[in-house]
């Protein structure tokens, strides 16, 4: 079998009678899996939300949901014979996502807009979209597995570990993953491309999209300060004594575990950045050993399942690897340090291939290092 729908899960088990909602946003992913919909028998509906003004959009090359992706997507709604609906909902995406971005750069801390993408405009909306339309399920093109457990689905990691994406879905609430179906988890990207060739889908070989959709040449940096332009404000760069050793451009220029760009020389030994303080406009840097992190706090944590008590490993970046941890209360205490871990980051919680569920790392706790 191809591709689960879970449709077997609802009364009467197949997929006649069936209708199924495709969150579509012209790529590839979501293509194949409204054309793996269309074989179950159910009916199938795409639906694209338009994240951009869409003339501007138009010209972003690789931006998700912005003009030619809408238009790509249409075409293969056209070719597998449904129903492909647009809603503008460029000003929720706005605020929940954009403007958030900006202001946690403002605050110092480095944010990941694709997890607040998820829990707003990508589920939350399209959820609301969903069962107006009378959909039995929500499916998406996101590499997760979502597998029946003894309490109910679960979230674990795609089959295909150089596509994992569950680190960006920790916030994904019981609810939604009931009805939530993810039909690529257990495929490996190549097949899916295969699929979408055999299926003579136009978008086979499109490019993937960028990671920060509305970032497309990846000058984060000129966005947010086009957003906040207190955000250019400079100020001064010390060391962990306080003592100054250069003047900065703007702290939206710099994260935590950042070597380069400082334009620092003279050192005897490599400088990172260790915190970033906003209200005095400052940038601490030290060594590397100065990174270390034995434990952090964590914020607005959600559980996916009953809450896990026992040993866990932790991501705290989305290219992380696992480290072994324990939770107490709100705290991760890590088993070894972990390094460059910066606030305003999620921290994602596994049993093995399980997710758990995470949060969001609000303070950290450096590590004490033996010289």
């Amino acid at each position: 079998m191809i591709a689960d729908f879970g449709l077997d899960e609802l009364p009467g088990g197949s997929g006649a009678g069936r209708r199924i909602v495709v969150a579509m946003s012209g790529g590839v992913d979501s293509s194949v899996v409204a054309a793996l919909a269309v074989r179950t028998g159910a009916e199938v509906i795409g639906v694209t939300l338009q994240l951009y003004d869409h003339g501007e959009a138009t010209a972003r090359a690789g931006a998700c949901c912005a003009g030619r992706d809408i238009r790509d997507a249409r075409a293969v709604c056209d070719r597998l014979g449904i129903a492909h609906y647009v809603f503008d909902h460029e000003s929720a995406f706005r605020s929940a996502v954009v403007d958030r971005f900006a202001d946690e750069y403002l605050a110092g801390r480095t944010p990941i807009p694709c997890i607040q993408c998820n829990m707003g405009p990508k589920f939350t909306d399209l959820f609301g979209l969903a069962r107006e339309l009378g959909a039995d399920c929500l499916a998406t093109g996101h590499y997760v597995r979502r597998v029946r457990g003894p309490t109910g689905p679960e979230l674990h990691r795609a089959h295909d570990p150089a596509r994992d994406q569950s680190y960006f879905l920790f916030a994904t609430t019981d609810a939604q993953l009931d009805y939530l179906r993810f039909p690529l988890g257990g495929l490996p990207k190549p097949r899916v491309r295969e699929i979408a060739a055999e299926m003579g889908l136009s978008v086979a070989g499109k490019a993937d999209s960028q990671d920060i959709c509305f970032v497309p040449d990846g000058d984060y940096a000129r966005l947010v300060k086009t957003l906040r332009p207190e955000a250019a404000a400079g100020g001064d760069i010390v060391d962990m004594a306080g003592d100054k050793l250069g003047e900065h451009r703007g702290l939206v220029h710099y994260t935590v575990g950042q070597r380069r760009g400082l334009e620092i020389g003279g050192q005897a030994s490599p400088l990172y950045v260790v915190r970033l303080e906003p209200d005095t406009r400052r940038v601490v840097v030290g060594p590397r050993e100065a990174l270390a992190v034995a434990a952090i706090t964590l914020a607005d944590a959600n559980w996916i399942g009953p809450r896990h008590t026992g040993p866990v490993t932790a991501k705290v970046r989305s290219m992380a690897r696992p480290a072994p941890a324990r939770l107490d209360g709100d705290r991760l205490i890590f088993d070894q340090p972990e390094y460059g871990v910066a606030p305003g980051q999620a921290a994602v919680l596994y049993d093995g291939d399980r997710v758990l569920g995470g949060g969001w790392i609000a303070t950290t706790e450096a590590a004490r290092i033996a010289a």
